[in-house]
């Protein structure tokens, strides 16, 4: 029995030494595996983070457009709750738009300045909502962007001689409600037109 238990003890250190080497190699296999996960973490954090940030800066492009369309909407809101008090009809009458144009005429100029004028003068906060029409020539699409060309000409003209530009709202109806046959010339140039409402 003496003889056998050094031989024991040999064989029980030389298995602790192997469970000890072991254990070394597979904590180095662990640190190996955990800093390669480290590395791939690292850079889908980096491209994240660079995804992120440019969808801030498109974010921040956005934000100008967003106002803008949020003070159209809150004057939108405003013609909606106000008092109607009368309208100026912008049409081939006098002012002559051409088929296929949004270009406000000499003669157009004259009457929307006569009418800023009298804004002026009556002193009053007023809202207007600008309607943009055309004539049935060209596509559903073409005439809703000509009727918001219309009516965007005549607020960017209102603006220049001093009204607000939160107090007036464009809509465009393109062809959708004529006030004229489509079918003839004179019908045609009756329908291309804009309309300027004022609201209390």
């Amino acid at each position: 029995m003496q003889i056998l238990r050094p031989a024991f003890i040999s064989a029980a250190v030389i298995a602790a030494g192997a469970l000890s080497l072991g254990g070394c190699a597979t904590e180095d296999y662990v640190n190996k595996q955990v800093a390669g996960v480290d590395a791939h973490v690292a850079a889908v954090d980096s491209r994240t983070q660079g995804q992120l940030d440019a969808h801030q800066t498109h974010l921040g492009q956005l934000d100008q457009t967003t106002q803008d369309a949020l003070n159209r909407a809150t004057a939108a809101g405003k013609l909606a709750e106000g008092r109607f008090l009368y309208a100026m009809v912008l049409s081939d009458d006098s002012v002559k738009f051409g088929a296929d144009s949004s270009k406000l005429s000499p003669e157009a100029q004259a009457r929307l300045a006569d009418l800023v004028e009298k804004l002026k003068s009556e002193n009053r906060n007023v809202y207007l909502e600008i309607q943009g029409h055309t004539d049935a020539t060209g596509s559903e699409t073409i005439n809703q962007r000509l009727g918001e060309a219309r009516a965007e000409a005549v607020r960017l003209f209102m603006n220049q001689h001093g009204v607000a530009l939160n107090r007036m709202s464009t809509i465009s109806y393109g062809a959708t409600t004529p006030v004229a046959e489509n079918k003839t010339r004179a019908g045609r140039a009756q329908n291309r037109r804009v309309v300027v409402i004022v609201m209390a």
